[in-house]
């Protein structure tokens, strides 16, 4: 694993990284909003990545939360919005800190972790231009977000243990 900070072309940073419970999220970091989510999606030992359209990178599928919609909620929405996968299992992996620019923030995104048994068909679409999957023991092309890539890795080696709590709506 990478020492942190990591920091992308843009200037953003990923500063922190944390193993915790999701129930624990709204309350790590005092002034810190969780506007997003990530998530992690497995398929023989590659995780997917997608070609983002406008921020021109290969990145992992999430997005913002929408008015009232948990990090969890947000997370399927946008798996499906980005993907087009439905119905998957997710469970809480983990809390991502940022340092941001343009304009300058610093922002707590969720994590989430799917093991999919087969791979999915993907939906190309206005967000997601294309998809790879990626080994997370290959190097980070310079086309890839270095701050996704170092999450994915993260999580793909950390192999959580299942409980009921994974599964809350939280």
């Amino acid at each position: 694993m990478a020492e942190l900070p990591i920091r992308d072309r843009a200037g953003n940073a990923l500063v922190d990284f944390r193993f915790v419970a999701e129930g624990e999220l709204e309350g790590l970091v005092e002034h810190v909003a969780v506007p997003a989510s990530l998530v992690v999606a497995v398929h023989a030992e590659a995780v997917l990545m997608m070609f983002d359209s406008r921020r021109r990178q290969w990145e992992l599928p999430g997005g913002m939360r929408e008015a009232g919609e948990s990090p969890r909620e947000a997370a399927v929405r946008e798996l499906g919005e980005e993907t087009g996968i439905h119905g998957v299992d997710l469970s809480f992996a983990a809390a991502a800190e940022f340092d941001l620019v343009k304009p300058e923030r610093r922002e707590l995104l969720a994590v989430y972790r799917t093991q999919l048994q087969v791979a999915p068909r993907l939906t190309v679409n206005g967000e997601a231009l294309d998809f790879r999957w990626w080994p997370p023991s290959e190097p980070v092309s310079e086309e890839m977000s270095p701050l996704d890539a170092e999450i994915a890795r993260r999580v793909v080696r950390r192999r959580l243990p299942r409980s009921p709590a994974d599964h809350s709506s939280g």
